[in-house]
This record gives structure tokens, sequence and C-alpha cells, in this order.
């Protein structure tokens, strides 16, 4: 059951110029991703997936339409506010871990609550929980090369999962894993937004898309289909 659009492009277009080329990476997009959806973004390499994915939490901004979390314009956002913003309410998992080879599991968790001004005990207290609905109670004081590559995923998803997000963004956080290790970061993904938050997967596995409400395919920066299930996925990585 979705609600309220967490997410919303209204005709987001993005250009990039690199000496006298001009690259189109996302052309007038409009979508919205919902309280309890999982969006699944699929296409071919350049389609723009990693550029709707690096505006959607703020990390880019587009040339054109406007951006928005939970009715908030990010392009409004003074650089401070739009820090917080990710800080607090956008969760990232990416295919890189991305994890501070110098501080414990736990610690790597308990870090953007803490940044956020929690205090050191409660934001603990706080990672230790997201670790448990990792699975990973046992290893928060572990660093992460005395992690296995699933394992240190699972913690960067629990950071993403900490506190109060209400919007996931996964840039292909399977890409790096077994199938099973893959299937149980899916697994996580799906939980929390099956709990009201909103989800946007960034994959080239048709067998991942599958867990979404909704494929959305890119292709030259436009949307060319919105549907779901994992039999047009499939169809759509063929054509």
């Amino acid at each position: 059951m979705t609600g309220a659009p967490v997410l919303s492009f209204a005709g987001v277009g993005r250009t990039y110029r690199s000496g006298e080329l001009t690259v189109q990476a996302l052309e007038e997009l409009t979508l919205e991703v919902a309280a309890g959806e999982l969006v699944a973004v699929m296409g071919p390499s350049g389609s723009g997936k990693s550029t709707l994915l690096a505006i959607a939490g703020g990390l880019d901004s587009p040339t054109t339409g406007e951006v928005r979390v939970e009715g908030t314009a990010l392009r409004a956002l003074s650089p401070a506010a739009l820090a917080r913003l990710r800080r607090d309410r956008i969760g990232f998992v990416f295919q890189a871990f991305n994890l501070v080879s110098g501080l414990t599991a736990a610690e790597n968790v308990a870090l953007p609550r803490e940044l956020a001004g929690r205090p050191a005990r409660a934001a603990r207290a706080e990672a230790l929980e997201a670790l448990a609905e990792v699975g990973l109670a046992a290893e928060a004081d572990r660093f992460p090369d005395q992690l296995s590559g699933g394992q240190q995923q699972r913690v960067a998803v629990a950071r993403a999962l900490i506190g109060q997000r209400r919007l996931l963004l996964a840039d292909e956080p399977t890409g790096a894993l077994d199938s099973a290790t893959g299937q149980a970061v899916l697994d996580l993904i799906r939980a929390r937004v099956d709990r009201g938050a909103a989800g946007v997967l960034v994959t080239h596995e048709a067998r991942f898309a599958g867990w979404a409400d909704r494929i959305v395919f890119l292709r030259d920066g436009r949307l060319v289909d919105s549907t779901g299930g994992r039999d047009r996925a499939e169809e759509l990585l063929g054509s």
C-alpha cells in the first residue's frame, strides 16, 4: 500500500558540457515515488540512471525542472540545509561500501546520527539496533577489513536505515555480491520500504528489479517505460 509522494521529479533535465560537446543526461523527466513504494530504474549504460539517483539525493542539481523530497524543493535549500536533508532523511547504498576503515561497524553506522547531534551513547544504541536488523549484531565491534564483502554491504545498508530515513537510494547495491547475499540485501531494502519508506533501486538485473513495485526504464535520458514485473524487465533489457 503506497502513500503520498516522498520523491518527485517535475520536468527534470540535466545537461553536461565537455568542451564543445553537450551531453543531455536527463530530458524532461517526470516521476513520483510514494511512501511504501520501491521503484527500480533500469536502462543501458549511459541512459541516465546514475544521474537520476544523484539528483534525487541532492548530490547533483538539475539544469531544468524541479526536484522535491517530502514536498521540499531541493533547489530552494541552502548548501547547509541540503546537507542536513541528505544526512537526516535520505539513505544511500552504493556498490562500493564506502565504509570508514578506521571505524568499527557500529561506529560507521552511528556516524550520521552523531553528525546530526545525537549523543554518542544514544547514537550507538541506534546503531546496534540497525545492525541487529541486518543480522550483524555480533559483528558490531569489528572493523571493515575483518568483515566479508556481504557483511560490509549489510553494514552500509544499516547506515542507510538508521534514524528516520524516508528515502532510500540504492545504486547497484548487489553488483559486488554473490546471488544469495544480494538477495539478502534486497530483502532488507524491501522490508524498510514496506514499513513506509520510499525506495529507488538502480539495477541492471531483471531478477532484482522484479522485487520492485514498478520498473522505470530509461534510454538516452528519457523515460521510455514505467511498468512492473520481472518479465517486462527482461523484455526491455533485451530490446
